[in-house]
């Protein structure tokens, strides 16, 4: 058996990198525990080179409020995530792996080059980039187009339970419970999300996980990758924007039509396969979804304030029963019924 190891707990985790022979057994490199992640233990490691490692750590219990549990393997499942996206994403915009370490659930790859921001910050911020909208579904669409029909991929990524147990269930599923008005609707895209295996599928494409370096997006986190339905990662994403148009009503408009940019662009680099024939009414399901997870389910947006959360369940609540057949119908609803809400 391995020994235990926390790697938030620097003189343990300097003892391992040196028994181990990561790092010379006299060297003294700069350890931080990096805040921010509810699934993972994640600290930064800068050698006396100067060379920057980030390792992650899985954890058993989510650092949620409610129940929240997924087996620590998942980390193995972010190292093959790495090691294909990079070839698959626009070069530069996936972090190198160096190595894992599956006895202790672990992994280390080169950190993003200082000085480096977090895009959800900027967009909470204020600061809505056009280039940075462009550059997020570009690559969500290279991804979902290389990977395409790759036998190879669908079987090293098929297993789907990380996915299963850390967005199907925390998101729809539970949600479902907690909103007996939009159950069958959720429990039907439950049923077709699992039925679907047409490409790679990110799973967590969020601004969250995205850093700015020289302003070029970087992706990170990687643990849900899986081969499924890429109308999930367009929700997910979707969801964002349009979130922090709620939550922002003075840029309302601004993250309103960064959505539909972001929708455009994807669209037009993705080109029209046939496989894509009915992907747009997919995504508006799961947008309609997400928006309604992200405020009911297991991992509310921390920025939306109880009464924004109440209002985002009540527009999604009130467009379900009649669902928009594109990206830019189901955009406009929902401004209108925030606006008709908020006016209440």
């Amino acid at each position: 058996m391995p020994d235990a190891l926390d790697i938030e707990d620097a003189p343990a985790l300097l003892a391992y990198l040196q028994r181990t022979g990561r790092i010379a057994s006299g060297e003294q490199p700069r350890i931080a525990i990096l805040q921010g992640g509810v699934s993972n233990r994640t600290v930064w490691v800068e050698r006396e080179s100067g060379e920057a490692w980030v390792l992650k750590q899985a954890l058993a219990k989510l650092r949620v409020p409610v129940d929240w549990f997924s087996s620590p393997e998942r980390i193995h499942r972010e190292a093959l995530g790495l090691e294909w996206l990079a070839r698959l994403a626009p070069p530069g915009s996936i972090t190198p792996l160096l190595f894992e370490d599956r006895e202790r659930h672990l992994l280390a790859m080169q950190a993003v080059p200082q000085p480096h921001a977090n895009w959800k910050t900027v967009l909470l911020g204020g600061t809505i980039c056009a280039d940075h909208v462009r550059q997020f579904a570009t690559l969500l669409a290279a991804i979902h187009r290389e990977a395409h029909g790759r036998a190879d991929l669908a079987e090293v990524f098929g297993d789907r339970a990380f996915f299963e147990s850390l967005r199907l269930e925390p998101y729809y599923g539970y949600s479902a419970q907690q909103t007996p008005d939009a159950a069958a609707f959720l429990d039907s895209l439950i049923r077709e999300t699992l039925a679907c295996r047409i490409t790679l599928v990110h799973g967590d494409y969020s601004p969250k996980n995205v850093l700015i370096h020289e302003d070029r997006l970087v992706l990170l986190d990687h643990e849900v990758i899986h081969f499924g339905d890429p109308a999930f990662d367009l929700g997910f994403s979707l969801t964002h924007f349009l979130s922090k148009a709620h939550h922002l009503p003075a840029l309302q408009g601004e993250f309103a039509s960064a959505a539909r940019e972001y929708w455009r662009v994807y669209a037009e680099v993705l080109g029209a396969p046939q496989w894509a024939a009915d992907l747009e009414p997919r995504a508006v399901r799961h947008t309609l979804a997400c928006l309604l997870a992200r405020v009911v389910g297991r991992s509310p947006l921390e920025y939306l304030s109880p009464a924004e959360r109440l209002r985002q369940r009540d527009a999604v609540l009130r467009i379900i029963p009649s669902v928009p057949a594109t990206i830019a119908d189901l955009i406009s609803q929902f401004e209108e019924q925030l606006c008709q809400l908020s006016s209440v």
